[in-house]
């Protein structure tokens, strides 16, 4: 395979992968969101409402958590597709 297919073929393949990796980080904020509503609802049913400034503060700790999970969730994946696309990228000869 010479140098200039060699770049034809990687493209497609880096394409897919970051279009997978897309795909994974929206299924993990979609479960996140959904988890944090259960978790809401769950709250919401168990805490009386004479307690409602610390359901209050655990609701939001927990939209915290979710949020920084997702954020590292994110940025491991954006390191995934950089690798990946270092790694395709190189020239054969490169790789040895």
């Amino acid at each position: 395979m010479t140098h200039g297919s060699e770049k034809k073929a990687v493209a497609p393949r880096t394409a897919e992968l970051v279009d997978e990796v897309r795909d994974s980080a929206k299924a993990g904020t979609e479960a996140a969101t959904k988890a944090l509503r259960r978790f809401r609802d769950t709250a919401d049913q168990a805490l009386p409402g004479s307690v409602q400034p610390l359901r209050k503060k655990i609701v939001d700790a927990a939209i915290e958590l979710a949020d920084q999970l997702v954020d590292a969730q994110y940025k491991f994946h954006r390191s995934i597709v950089r690798s990946a696309d270092r790694a395709l990228s190189k020239p054969e000869d490169e790789k040895k």
